[in-house]
């Protein structure tokens, strides 16, 4: 495919229970949402924004980038992103959906996930996965908010969760990093233009209900969902705390 059969939309909200106004935050002197927008717009493929606030509309289009503004009502990022791209008229055949929490995402990464896709059509939804590494020590897959997948030889994702998987049979935990590959989530995702319209009109699943992880209302429904593999490092900003650490991180480079 061409890039210009490629679209990036990146939903960013003002509300947060954890970290109110965080799309607007600065960070290395310029507001977040921008920094991403940058980051994207690195890949010559079209970037907008899709927001349900005029400050964070204003924002992105004093910087020269393309906002839409879209219902309060949603319920994830993906019913954003349609709705903003339907409101842009359909403009392409993939969608990448790429977070505004996400100020580091490297321009490469993005581009592992375009080169999912082919003029064939077999592949319909990508997202990214990272190997663990052993130095971040294991304790760290206990964390919940560090989601795990497990995938196929072919590269389509077999499932998600917040449990550490898979589990190793008769090996003592402290020793699963010698043994095994464990894969954890990257949170930006790529949809055909219609698997996009299908998966939005989908209802809540019993396993996303039980993980709090929309993926898996796709993988519930019969949906295959490709994985491209990065070592890129990402830092992810959820918290004001997760703010000071990713300035001093980028102070240090």
């Amino acid at each position: 495919m061409d890039k210009k059969d490629f679209i990036i939309i990146i939903p960013a909200r003002y509300a947060s229970s954890r970290f109110p106004g965080k799309p607007l935050a600065r960070i290395g002197g310029e507001e977040m949402i921008v920094r991403v927008c940058r980051r994207a717009s690195e890949t010559g493929v079209r970037v907008a924004v899709a927001t349900d606030d005029e400050r964070i509309r204003d924002c992105v289009e004093a910087a020269g980038f393309t906002a839409v503004m879209t219902s309060s009502n949603h319920k994830s990022g993906t019913d954003r992103v349609y709705e903003a791209f339907c409101k842009l008229g359909k403009p392409a055949r993939v969608v990448i959906n790429v977070q505004g929490d996400e100020p580091f995402i490297a321009p490469s990464q993005i581009e592992s996930l375009m080169g999912c896709f082919s003029d064939s059509g077999d592949v319909r939804l990508a997202t990214l996965v990272r190997e663990f590494r052993k130095e971040a020590g294991f304790e760290a897959l206990f964390d919940s908010n560090l989601v795990k997948v497990v995938r196929a030889d072919n590269g389509d994702a077999l499932y998600f969760s917040r449990s550490i998987i898979p589990y190793v049979r008769g090996v003592e935990w402290q020793k699963w990093l010698d043994c095994h590959t464990f894969y954890t989530h990257v949170g930006i995702y790529a949809y055909s233009s219609d698997v996009l319209e299908e998966v939005t009109s989908l209802g809540r699943g019993s396993l996303e209900i039980a993980e709090s992880l929309e993926q898996l209302r796709w993988l519930q429904n019969g949906y295959r969902i490709r994985t491209a593999v990065t070592s890129e490092p990402t830092i992810g900003i959820d918290t004001p705390e997760d703010l000071e650490n990713a300035e001093k991180w980028l102070a240090q480079q």
